[in-house]
């Protein structure tokens, strides 16, 4: 209550805060945000899930930085899945039909289910392996007759 009289009467003490350490700039740093293999999954959940989407999680994969976005503990059997070699992880990755599997230190497992390359590019982690490959659109011939009449 003496507080707020003392705001209300114009008379409450004004302490300037100090411009050193008044920033969170540090903090949002690329560089700032590799990922640490030697944790338990509830420590890596909690470093994706921390830094997802600014400034994201990483880790290199086949040379290229990854970034993993969208993670969550999973409580369950391994899934069956190709393996995938992770720089730093002591057990490699595993990319299933719901996303990658990564293993903590303590042989537990955290989901996660998107994938940015360096080049901006997202995709779904269950893609990792078909990230490349592209299909051909093949169109019927009622289809190809449709397209050359709105050409």
């Amino acid at each position: 209550v003496e507080a707020v009289h003392l705001i209300a009467d114009g008379k409450a003490p004004r302490i300037p805060q100090p411009k050193e350490g008044a920033t969170y700039e540090g903090i949002q740093k690329k560089e700032n945000a590799e990922i640490s293999w030697d944790q338990p999954a509830a420590a890596l959940h909690n470093w994706i899930r921390g830094h997802d989407k600014v400034p994201g999680a990483w880790t290199t994969i086949n040379g290229q930085v990854v970034t993993f976005y969208g993670s969550s503990l999973f409580d369950a059997s391994v899934p069956a899945g190709q393996e995938l070699a992770i720089k730093g992880a002591s057990r490699p990755g595993l990319v299933t039909k719901n996303g990658l599997v990564i293993f903590g230190n303590d042989g537990k497992m955290v989901l996660v289910r998107n994938l940015q390359f360096e080049d901006g590019k997202m995709i779904p982690a269950s893609k990792y392996f078909s990230a490349d490959e592209t299909t051909a659109l093949e169109l019927t011939e009622e289809e190809k007759k449709m397209a050359e009449d709105i050409r």
